[in-house]
């Protein structure tokens, strides 16, 4: 680390450790090592074959969850160093954040909270911790990636407190029960569930947010499923494209797309800045554990780019992720993954053999998680292959 932290900044130095104590392995900081720990595990690989919008065999230049949580690293990264925060806890998260996705982005995810409806449903949230803390099986000592407690807490409340002041959820739960992978952990470790996270895990969100939106716009121009001149009612984009088409009149498609998100993205990444340090200056955070009980986010949009960034959410709503392509094709993907999930619950027999071990012991519902968790973990690649050996593949996907 090259400069000096911010007061409200993780320290790594001060961190409250891991689950299961490891000795320290300088230089390396603990936030370190757990980014590490993430960059090699199996899950962070199979990102690569995992889809954002665009199931994979329909273009080498889409976005995939990889690619996707490469470009939230750099993000946050940028954010964290202008707001003097531990780079390394804020890139950890950043890369971690996607790994409890399924395969066919969100509307696998929909697919296998239906078929888990019975049996304490899915979320992609709390699989990334089921991931982190039991299914990533690589280390001799332990189960999991033993991250760090501020990691840990990070990954799950990323979006803020998941629980109110009387327990009962909040936010994205409001109305629900918590996961159960969140329960049986944070009850057992007290991740704080009522609480906001360190300002790094913040910033990962927000940089989430950031890259989702302009990469989304970004794919979206390639597939044509709308054109530049689309966007030119939205705020957001409107003044940027007026700009690079008055600078360069005769400038290709694919170039004016590119300098057309790049900027948007940086003006994205500056209001963060600014806010945020307008924010700490009012508020006053003077350590981590300040930010967590602020009762409000440090780490946020302006209310005007906030409302601008709404805007282009909707039109990416009703442009591309309504678009009729699309959802002819996610609607393919969910059928895809409920009959893995049937098959596999008439004989988990048909599935890997390491994932078969100590099925017929097993409750209804240890049975339908441990399906789920070998669904969870395919990429599109691998479930569309699972599918061809046991059905007649879906015409679209040949």
């Amino acid at each position: 680390m090259r400069y000096e932290l911010a007061p409200f900044a993780s320290i790594a130095e001060q961190s409250r450790g891991r689950f299961v104590a490891e000795p320290e392995q300088p230089p390396r900081s603990p936030f370190e090592r757990d980014r590490d720990r993430i960059l090699h595990s199996t899950a962070f690989r199979r990102l690569k074959h995992k889809t954002q919008v665009f199931v994979y065999h329909e273009g080498d230049h889409f976005r995939t969850r990889l690619t996707h949580s490469l470009e939230v690293a750099q993000i946050a990264r940028s954010l964290a160093r202008r707001l003097a925060l531990d780079e390394d806890l804020t890139e950890a998260l950043a890369l971690a954040h996607d790994l409890g996705h399924t395969p066919f982005g969100h509307a696998g995810e929909r697919a296998l909270d239906a078929c888990m409806v019975t049996a304490g449903g899915f979320d992609h949230n709390a699989q990334a911790l089921r991931i982190v803390t039991r299914l990533e099986r690589r280390y001799a000592e332990f189960d999991g990636l033993n991250l760090t407690w501020e990691t840990l807490e990070g990954l799950v409340k990323h979006n803020g407190p998941l629980i109110g002041p009387d327990g009962a959820p909040i936010g994205h739960y409001l109305g629900k029960t918590l996961p159960q992978a969140i329960l049986d952990f944070a009850g057992a470790n007290a991740l704080a569930l009522d609480t906001y996270p360190s300002a790094e895990a913040q910033v990962a969100a927000i940089a989430d947010d950031i890259a989702y939106n302009a990469h989304d716009m970004d794919d979206g121009l390639r597939a044509r499923l709308f054109d530049i001149i689309d966007l030119a009612d939205i705020p957001l984009v409107s003044a940027v494209l007026s700009n690079v088409v008055a600078r360069y009149p005769n400038l290709e498609r694919p170039r004016l797309i590119h300098e057309t998100v790049r900027r948007v993205i940086s003006i994205m990444i500056e209001d963060v800045a600014a806010e945020s340090a307008k924010r700490a200056k009012r508020l006053q955070p003077a350590s981590a554990d300040d930010v967590r009980t602020l009762g409000q986010p440090l780490i946020g949009f302006s209310p005007q780019l906030a409302e601008h960034n709404r805007l282009l959410q909707s039109f990416l709503l009703r442009r591309m992720y309504r678009h009729e392509k699309v959802m002819r094709i996610m609607e393919r993907a969910q059928r895809i993954i409920r009959d893995l999930f049937d098959s596999y619950q008439r004989d988990p027999h048909l599935m890997s053999k390491e994932w078969q071990a100590g099925m017929d012991g097993l409750s209804a519902d240890k049975r339908a998680r441990r399906i789920c968790d070998f669904i969870a973990g395919m990429t599109d690649r691998f479930a569309l292959d699972e599918h061809r050996r046991l059905f007649d593949l879906d015409p679209l996907f040949r």
